[in-house]
């Protein structure tokens, strides 16, 4: 901002001028004040262009447009006159810096500043789009960020979406770094044109930095990489990457509607996200501008119009308001590009298309594609949980929305609750149990988290040893006791109440459940009487009925096996108990009496988890194996065909899921050993935990490139990503319950739409 000098005018209209804001290619733009007291920014056309009957057609077209889409998130048009000797128009002064000077002045924005702007501008876009028109020029300078919302401006290269073109052939008008690649190209623009600046534009506020080049790349570089190349988004956090790639994409069909945007981030409206939306030190720094500008006096002046304007020389004046002008729509100008110039080469767009989503991290939801209902999202909750009832009594959730749609390709649904628990309180790295509305997660203490709320139920302190295995069937949820006494406990889980407690006998101490079917709870036990040594015990399988607590069976293991751990899977029809051991042993055991059917070695890592469905027994490895259960043979090998081997698999719905070493996601056909589809789109580990639910497949992975992947089941094409960017160092784990989808990574626990 510059005080005037003598060669501006002193008054437009009934407005009085206070300061210069700044100059570009069609004139200068203004601080005034209204005879009200009101503060405006006027953009006054310089004297050439007002000789040009041409140019005063489109700039009166341009005021017809600003008029058009005044509203919340653009800088509303207060007067023009486009027929005056100077023609000039005034819009209501912004109290904020633009984009480009915050980004300069204080580096990239915090995650939830980027997640408001993103709100806010697609917001705006939904406003101009309304009317009928398209931006065509939204960048870091033309985002003005306000105490209350971010603002559009600058609607001088806007056209109607049905309008003719205002360029001439040959000739891009825009910014280089963020136009779309169908305007880099010379070719009609859409409104999926402003998506894609929209997504420069985050990517720029969240990293510091153009996706498509810096200061120093040349206009042809930044358009070749725009046609041509992906994105820099390497510091883009992760929670913000599924938005920003989505609105990124190359083919304008592939991009998200701002309402889309809108509904995802704001479901309850923008307003709610936008409250204290930006950081201290930048609402500071408006703050005290705006002290200043209320009171700013008009300079001394005999005359309200002082002698005509003339062009300043050199770049745009940075500052506060209304932003710079526009260029005009003759000659190329700074910020157009002649195609065709020596080192320009723009033949058609070719890309892969790879959407990934990733969670935004925190309280924000996905709306419907091509729908009209838009996700709920309650508040999300960062703190520690602790439980607002007594130890083992419940309590009653609130009523929730429970609307939710197919989120736009890419873009991840978002947590409608979040959880941290304190490190020392829980492992998750064993699979999550769901039952009845209510989720649990291992761990001292046991707290059982209403699905849909992400409240506690009921807490218990003491009852579960971290990373103990949870089991539940009719109501109950057994586990080995976390005082070590040796008892098997089952807690009723709706209240957490202790329902019984059984104990194998005075030498024998259950230490973990390995599974359950719809009689018993199978039990590795062990016997510390009977000992070899310090480090050597006679271990012990035990199935227990849950429903009276009694012991139905309990067969002795030989001394081969040398301790207790396993990993335990039982089928559908309750046929057979297998598990893996630390000894590297695979057992088949009958499950009504426990007899062993058979026992081989599978290979050198006893964290292998075998999952067994229509009498087969599938194994990871170097080769995806699947051997008869009741003998051992094997029935048929798949080889990863060049790839590396094969993680635990999951068999769901006659369907074998598993991730390979490379991070590829297949799936086979469990009776022929065929793979019906490979995923290898995935920029996570390869899940080793997977779900289904409607359509979708679910995987979680990690524990160092982690999150959670979905899938559509039939095609294995990749749908979004979510993680939340943070190195817990643990796997993440999945579930389904009803219409929700529990995910915790780490110490974090999220509660999502199942869609």
């Amino acid at each position: 901002m510059e005080t005037l000098q003598p060669d501006d005018p002193r008054g437009l209209g009934s407005y009085r001028l206070l300061r210069r804001l700044g100059a570009g290619g069609m004139g200068r733009v203004y601080l005034a004040r209204s005879p009200g007291g009101r503060t405006v920014a006027v953009k006054v056309v310089r004297p050439d262009l007002a000789a040009d009957a041409d140019f005063r057609g489109r700039f009166r077209h341009e005021v017809e447009i600003a008029k058009a889409v005044s509203g919340r998130y653009t800088a509303p048009v207060v007067d023009a006159d486009p027929d005056a000797p100077l023609p000039w128009l005034a819009t209501s002064y912004v109290l904020g810096p633009d984009l480009s000077d915050v980004v300069a002045a204080h580096g990239a924005l915090p995650e939830r500043t980027v997640r408001a702007l993103a709100a806010g501008l697609a917001a705006a876009l939904q406003e101009i789009h309304a009317a009928g028109l398209i931006h065509r020029d939204l960048k870091p300078s033309n985002v003005l960020l306000a105490a209350d919302r971010p603002r559009v401006i600058d609607f001088g290269i806007a056209r109607a979406v049905d309008g003719n073109r205002m360029t001439q052939t040959g000739v891009v008008v825009g910014s280089p770094g963020y136009m779309p690649p169908e305007q880099a190209l010379g070719q009609d623009v859409g409104t999926a044109g402003d998506v894609f600046s929209l997504g420069a534009v985050l990517a720029f506020a969240a990293s510091g930095r153009s996706a498509f080049g810096d200061g120093a790349a040349s206009h042809a570089a930044m358009l070749y990489q725009i046609v041509h190349g992906e994105p820099d988004l390497t510091d883009v956090p992760p929670s913000l990457l599924g938005l920003i790639r989505a609105c990124l994409q190359k083919d304008p069909a592939q991009r998200p509607a701002p309402a889309e945007i809108v509904a995802a981030l704001a479901p309850q409206g923008v307003e709610g996200v936008l409250h204290d939306w930006l950081p201290s030190a930048v609402a500071s720094t408006i703050a005290t501008h705006a002290a200043g500008i209320l009171d700013l006096e008009a300079p001394a002046s005999a005359a309200p119009f002082g002698p005509p304007p003339t062009m300043l020389d050199g770049a745009p004046t940075p500052g506060y308001g209304y932003g710079t002008p526009a260029p005009g729509h003759g000659t190329p100008v700074p910020g157009t590009v002649q195609l065709g110039a020596p080192g320009v080469s723009l033949p058609p767009a070719r890309s892969r298309r790879r959407v990934l989503g990733l969670a935004f991290g925190g309280a924000a939801a996905v709306a419907v594609a091509g729908g009209g209902i838009a996700w709920w999202l309650g508040s999300a909750d960062d703190t520690p949980d602790d439980a607002s009832g007594a130890d083992g009594k419940g309590g009653s959730a609130q009523p929730v929305d429970d609307t939710f749609t197919t989120p736009p390709a890419g873009m991840a649904p978002q947590p409608l609750w979040h959880k941290t628990v304190a490190e020392d309180s829980t492992t998750t790295s064993v699979p999550l149990l769901t039952h009845d509305g209510v989720l649990l997660v291992s761990g001292d203490p046991l707290v059982a988290y209403d699905v849909k709320t992400g409240k506690a139920r009921w807490t218990k302190k003491g009852v579960c040893r971290p990373g103990a295995r949870l089991l539940f069937h009719g109501g109950k949820v057994f586990l080995a006791d976390g005082d070590y006494d040796g008892v098997l406990v089952a807690y009723d889980v709706k209240t957490g109440d202790e329902a019984w407690r059984s104990r194998l006998g005075k030498k024998l101490t259950v230490e973990d459940t390995i599974a359950i079917d719809d009689k018993n709870v199978y039990v590795m036990a062990a016997d510390y009487s009977d000992s070899q040594s310090a480090t050597k015990y006679r271990t012990a399988v035990a199935a227990i009925s849950h429903t009276t607590g009694t012991k139905v069976w309990l067969q002795k293991r030989d001394w081969g096996t040398k301790d207790y751990d396993v990993q335990g899977s039982v089928s559908l029809s309750g046929t057979y108990l297998v598990y893996a051991d630390s000894n590297y042993n695979l057992t088949v055991r009958s499950t009504v009496n426990g007899a062993q059917l058979w026992t081989k070695k599978i290979g050198d890592d006893w964290t292998w988890q075998p999952t067994i469905a229509g009498g087969l027994v599938f194994l990871p490895g170097d080769k995806l194996t699947a051997v008869d259960a009741d003998t051992g043979d094997v029935r048929w090998r798949l080889s990863p065909n060049g790839r590396r081997g094969f993680n635990n698999p999951t068999v769901i719905g006659g369907v074998l899921y598993v991730s390979d070493y490379d991070d590829g996601v297949w799936a086979v056909n469990v009776s022929t050993g065929k793979r019906i589809w490979l995923c290898d789109e995935l920029d996570i580990d390869g899940p080793e935990t997977f779900v289904k639910a409607g359509t979708t497949l679910y995987g979680a992975a990690g524990p160092i490139d982690a999150g959670v992947v979905a899938l559509q089941a039939k095609t294995g094409k990749l749908r979004w990503t979510f993680t939340d960017g943070k190195d817990h160092g643990e796997p993440w784990q999945v579930a389904v319950a009803g219409n929700r989808l529990l995910v915790t990574g780490g110490w974090e626990i999220y509660g999502l739409p199942a869609v």
